[in-house]
């Protein structure tokens, strides 16, 4: 026998290569947790991403984390943690790492294990920082090679940043993310800046929660829900306000739920992206699985910092690769 599961978990930080910025502020690290789940000669892991936007902290997750132990203990399982702990990104490391446990104590791919097919590489958005319009184009330039940009946007004075952006990237496919930064009062105007720049979709342009106006406006480009859809209990009424939603694994909790809930959303008629924090490709590989349903794939954390784990994703250029089973799954 085996004898029951084991958690550990750590907080890790990794450096991010200058600054990454957003309309909410600007972090030169990657803050990640990593939790562990050992039974016998195998140890799953799963790395999550604590958002101060949802109230996280590190500290706050790692505890959360540590206190499941005896559920583990217990026997707790992926399903079971569906409903033994709330969406967000503690449970998402422990999903993950259940996930990853299992493929590896049953020697298979964790996809065979749960009746997906096996994920084909995809390729990445790349992500341009908030800054000034000459800052956005020059750090562009740099990056027009890529066949998918994401613009990060911060309401006032966005006409030109996007403007700037697509002077320096011609040919790039243009997604735009703005954080919740507009108002109903610029909404349109932005909007109609960024289907002049041929942007094919906008994300998250009002504060979640206060997003009516979205429903009541024409909507020139497909516009995608992020702060406003954590799960699946999320997506009602938002058919009328977006065309597309952002499952990110760390607001789902996990890609047991991440899953379903690409199936429920496309099911409604959503189109889907599937998106990341700034993190290592620990994070990235179960999302891979997602990306297989997505028209939208943003998986560029570990492109945006110094270094990345070892065993890592494999990038070339923006093309990602499905992880090797010595990373995850």
């Amino acid at each position: 026998m085996n004898g029951p599961p084991t958690l550990r978990c750590r907080i890790e930080r990794w450096p991010i290569a200058g600054s990454f910025t957003i309309s909410r502020g600007a972090k030169t690290e990657a803050v990640v947790v990593v939790a562990e789940v050992s039974q016998g000669d195998y140890t799953g892991r799963g790395e999550c991403v604590p958002y101060a936007r949802y109230g996280e902290t590190p500290d706050g997750v790692q505890a959360a984390l540590l206190a499941m132990q005896a559920s583990l203990a217990a026997g707790l399982d992926r399903r079971s943690l569906l409903t033994a702990m709330s969406a967000g990104a503690a449970r998402n490391a422990l999903d993950c790492a259940l996930s990853d446990l299992a493929a590896k104590s049953n020697g298979q791919r964790v996809w065979t294990l749960l009746d997906r097919p096996a994920p084909t590489a995809r390729s990445t958005a790349y992500t341009i920082s908030l800054g000034s319009p000459e800052t956005m184009g020059a750090a562009t330039a740099k990056a027009a090679h890529r066949p998918l940009l994401k613009i990060k946007l911060g309401g006032d004075g966005d006409a030109e940043r996007i403007a700037a952006v697509r002077k320096h990237a011609p040919e790039s496919e243009l997604i735009v993310d703005a954080n919740e930064s507009w108002t109903p009062h610029n909404l349109e105007q932005n909007l109609a800046a960024c289907e002049a720049a041929g942007v094919t979709l906008v994300e998250q342009p009002l504060p979640a929660g206060k997003d009516e106006a979205m429903a009541h406006i024409r909507r020139p480009i497909a516009v995608c829900a992020d702060e406003s859809v954590h799960d699946r209990s999320s997506l009602d009424g938002l058919r009328e306000r977006y065309d597309a939603i952002n499952i990110k694994l760390d607001k789902t909790g996990g890609l047991t739920e991440a899953l379903a809930m690409a199936d429920a959303a496309q099911a409604l008629g959503f189109e889907i992206m599937v998106g990341c924090m700034v993190a290592t490709s620990l994070s990235m590989a179960p999302a891979m699985l997602v990306a297989q349903q997505a028209r939208f794939v943003d998986l560029d954390g570990p492109l945006l910092l110094a270094e990345d784990r070892v065993p890592g994703l494999r990038y070339e250029g923006s093309t990602v690769y499905p992880p090797d089973p010595a990373l995850w799954g």
